[in-house]
Parts: C-alpha cells; sequence; structure tokens
C-alpha cells in the first residue's frame, strides 16, 4: 500500500516568491563551518571510488569534493549560474529551479552517485527529485543526504524548521520511502566538536527504480 501524500503545509515558506530571485545574486560563501566541510569531504572521500560519475544536486561554487581524488565526470546542477561557472569541480552545469521542474535533465542510469549537500531543506517537492534521483542512478549508485542546522529561514520548508534533527531524519526516511526505488538508508552523524552538526542520509539505489519518460532532450554526461 502507498505512503499517503505528505501534508502541503509541510512545504509552506515564508518567502514564497520566485526562488530564482532570491538565488539571483551569488553567495560565494561555505554554508557550515570549515571543519564541517571537511567532515563532509572525508565522508566523501570514504563513500565515493576515484572514477565514478556524480551529479551534485543544488550545487554551488564548491562541492567539497577530496581535491586530490579524480572522477570520471562531475555534473552539478544549482540555481546561480555564476556560482557553478566558479566551481572547479564541475565538468558540465545546469541551471535549474527544482521547486519548479523536479524532473532532473539527465538520461536513466547516468551517474554513481548523487549529492545534495545541506540543500535538502528547501525542496518543495523532495518526493518527485528523488523519485528522479533513482531514474538518474545505477543500480548500487548512492544518494547521499547531507544536513546540518544553517539554513535560509525564510526559503527553508514549515517542518524542516519546526522539526528537530531526530524528526528530520524521519522526515528524510519518508521522502525516499514515497520516492521508491532505494534500500533503507543509512544514517551517519560526522558532527565535529565545537562546530556545525553533520547529519548525513546515504540511499543505495535498488536494482529495480521507478523508470519515467525522459525527454529526448536528456543529457548524458561524457
Amino acid at each position: 500500500m502507498p505512503e499517503p501524500a505528505l501534508p502541503l503545509h509541510f512545504f509552506a515558506r515564508v518567502d514564497e516568491s520566485p526562488d530564482a530571485e532570491f538565488y539571483a545574486t551569488p553567495r560565494f560563501v561555505l554554508h557550515i563551518d570549515e571543519a564541517t566541510v571537511a567532515a563532509l569531504t572525508s565522508l566523501y572521500r570514504e563513500e565515493l571510488p576515484a572514477g565514478s560519475r556524480l551529479l551534485d544536486l543544488m550545487s554551488s561554487w564548491v562541492s567539497h569534493l577530496p581535491a586530490d581524488v579524480r572522477y570520471a565526470h562531475v555534473s552539478g546542477l544549482g540555481m546561480n549560474a555564476a556560482e557553478l561557472a566558479a566551481n572547479p569541480r564541475l565538468d558540465d552545469v545546469a541551471v535549474q529551479d527544482l521547486n519548479r521542474e523536479p524532473a532532473l535533465p539527465y538520461a536513466d542510469a547516468s551517474f554513481d552517485a548523487v549529492l545534495c549537500a545541506v540543500s535538502v531543506q528547501y525542496l518543495t517537492q523532495p518526493v518527485e527529485v528523488f523519485r528522479d534521483c533513482a531514474r538518474v542512478l545505477r543500480p548500487g549508485g548512492k544518494l547521499v543526504i547531507a544536513t546540518s542546522h544553517r539554513l535560509f529561514p525564510t526559503k527553508a520548508i514549515a517542518a524542516w524548521r519546526s522539526l528537530g534533527p531526530d524528526d528530520r531524519m524521519r522526515l528524510l526516511a519518508g521522502y525516499l520511502t514515497r520516492a521508491g526505488g532505494f534500500a533503507t538508508p543509512r544514517w551517519i552523524d560526522r558532527s565535529p566538536p565545537d562546530a556545525d552538526p553533520l547529519w548525513v542520509a546515504i540511499a543505495t539505489r535498488e536494482a529495480q527504480a521507478p523508470t519515467g519518460s525522459v525527454r529526448s532532450s536528456a543529457y548524458t554526461p561524457k
């Protein structure tokens, strides 16, 4: 029996103006402490083998990937063209508002891992986005969702603003269950001392994942 839809009020935001307006100005800043960035980079080193094909979802000017690891290809999808252009790890970029268009512009089974770093709190259609993440992941590929406690309060959804860390993880689990195509996620706490916390969900794409219609223009990373 399918999970019931999440209530619409979960996804209300203080600022419902177009997200493109909010993200029009580049923000060349780190959104978590340097120690927390280092913890995330260390986790990526463990979870993302060299030679992997990666999608950095809701990307910006930095992807937090280990500098000494070579990946086969890194695609970046985000909201600000200038930030994406400044990111040296990205081999190709796409500017897209996932809250308006949750379908990803990539072919089926294009990536070994999809990364979403400290941005999941802004998604108003997370189930649809993660369902499409399952589509673009290869069987056995990973969806890595890193979270902390910082946010833009006017753009974060109501449920995220009102919940504590444990309940936020339960909310993420609900997203993934409704999306389908993922095994039960692993939950990892990599919070460094005296710095921003780091909680990570890692979900593996099952052999049979949802398949949606892929537009003929869908991009396949080279």
